[in-house]
């Protein structure tokens, strides 16, 4: 028996009024930029048990301006922007070689809250995507090693095959270097804050960057 996809989509309810309790945000309490205020919300993200709060949607572009998204892990966050990390030669990597722009979009719905980073990318020093490489954990190594992302598979053994080896490899050596492993950094040129109300007020405050240090903020309209 098939599914009915419309009739189970028709079924489902956001944020019910009698069933669900978000947290207020007064935008008139906000702090002047968007960094110290991603910081708290991501922490409470994760004091309320947000599944995975560090994984975000990353948009990006082809040569050709079709856009593309995928889901992948935030790196970092600090006043030189947000950061991620790839394969030079993946897909994603080609995109922001050709189209050095991208935006990230981060959902909590534990706490009925959104944020969407826009800006340029750059890669970082060769050095510095090594060194968050290492610093991570072995299966991420492993996974970095194994490489060929986004290139056409011939069947899963020989995934398998080639992550056995990969597995070995990170685990006698820690510090192996992977050379396509890039990390990226977005300097956020517009960062927006959703946070969600079961009646549908939801409040959006957006800061957009004014010069090389300033941001101004604006409420828009849900």
């Amino acid at each position: 028996m098939g599914t009915d996809l419309h009739a189970l989509l028709r079924s489902l309810r956001v944020w019910a009024p009698e069933a669900t309790t978000l947290p207020p945000f007064d935008p008139a309490t906000a702090p002047a930029e968007p960094l110290p205020l991603f910081t708290e919300w991501f922490a409470e993200a994760v004091a309320a048990g947000q599944p995975e709060p560090h994984t975000m949607s990353l948009a990006t572009s082809d040569e050709a301006g079709h856009p593309d998204v995928r889901t992948v892990m935030l790196h970092g966050a600090d006043t030189t922007g947000w950061t991620f990390a790839t394969h030079v030669t993946s897909r994603k990597g080609h995109h922001l070689a050709a189209r050095p722009y991208a935006a990230l979009g981060f959902y909590w719905p534990t706490l009925g809250r959104q944020v969407r980073v826009r800006g340029p990318v750059t890669a970082a020093p060769a050095q510095e995507g090594q060194a968050d490489l290492h610093a991570r954990s072995t299966g991420a190594l492993a996974a970095a090693l194994t490489g060929h992302q986004s290139e056409v598979l011939g069947s899963l053994e020989e995934l398998a095959e080639a992550s056995e080896t990969a597995w070995t490899e990170a685990q006698s050596r820690p510090d192996a270097p992977v050379p396509t492993w890039t990390l990226y950094r977005l300097a956020p040129q517009e960062v927006e804050f959703f946070q969600g109300d079961a009646r549908r007020r939801h409040v959006r405050l957006t800061y957009r960057r004014t010069g090389e240090q300033g941001w101004t903020s604006t409420l828009l309209w849900p």
